[in-house]
């Protein structure tokens, strides 16, 4: 057998193993077994090839083809990932708030699907303060960052910026400008990403409010975190359709 006979047909095994990884990441996420099965594939793609270079710059294109292939099983668990992060935000979370972060988060959610609006804006709303964790102080940028490949470029723009359109509400207490969203004022989201703050956010630290459990929303982080990422047709950049709220 050549070498290239013998790299293509590792490389046709190597996407039926990925493949196989991929089914395991987007089925059967709340079965212990399912679960047990995908660390012991995640484990066994450890073992094996390694790239022979120390310094980016020498890797061969051969060996970038074959890392990019023992990623997707890695990308394929993203969704498992992120809803790790939001169970841990129920568990350590921001001292003197009445509620936890991840209940912060699904009542953001359970508020946005009450008005109507689709799956974006509710994944959205659910994951806007996921970089509390790890970017306590720009945990905006860091949201947005996290669903950006997946959803509309409008969507991911207010979850960016909702810190600072959020101070519109807290700021003069500490003597800060209130008004500091104004700098947007002209932009197609402004409006867009108020209205994200005023009816999702600012309102959603009710311990009293009937807010949906996480295991409701896991099916629709499922469903976009397994979107071909920055797909044009998903991001539509550019474009802002605006929260017609009543």
């Amino acid at each position: 057998m050549s070498a290239a006979n013998g790299a293509a047909l590792l490389s046709l095994k190597d996407k039926f193993k990925a493949d196989q990884w991929f089914t395991l990441a987007t089925e059967g996420a709340a079965d212990p077994d399912v679960k047990q099965e995908r660390k012991h594939h995640m484990a066994k793609a450890d073992q094996g090839y390694k790239v022979s270079f120390t310094q980016m710059k020498d890797g061969t294109k051969e060996e970038y083809l074959k890392l990019a292939e023992l990623e997707r099983p890695y990308h394929a668990l993203t969704a498992d990932r992120v809803l790790e992060e939001m169970r841990r935000q129920g568990e350590v979370s921001l001292e003197g708030y009445p509620i936890t972060r991840l209940q912060h988060g699904l009542q953001s959610a359970t508020r946005a699907e009450a008005d109507g609006v689709d799956i974006d804006w509710i994944v959205a709303a659910l994951l806007h303060d996921i970089g509390d964790g790890l970017a306590p102080q720009n945990h905006d940028r860091f949201s947005a960052e996290v669903i950006r490949p997946f959803v509309r470029w409008e969507v991911a723009w207010c979850i960016e910026h909702h810190g600072i359109f959020q101070m519109l509400y807290y700021a003069r207490h500490y003597n800060w400008d209130e008004n500091a969203r104004d700098q947007f004022k002209d932009h197609p989201c402004f409006a867009t990403c108020a209205t994200f703050c005023e009816r999702w956010d600012q309102s959603a630290f009710d311990p009293e409010y009937p807010m949906k459990p996480l295991a409701y929303f896991e099916p629709m982080v499922r469903e976009v975190f397994t979107r071909k990422a920055y797909d044009p047709e998903v991001i539509q950049e550019g474009i802002s359709l605006g929260l017609d709220l009543c």
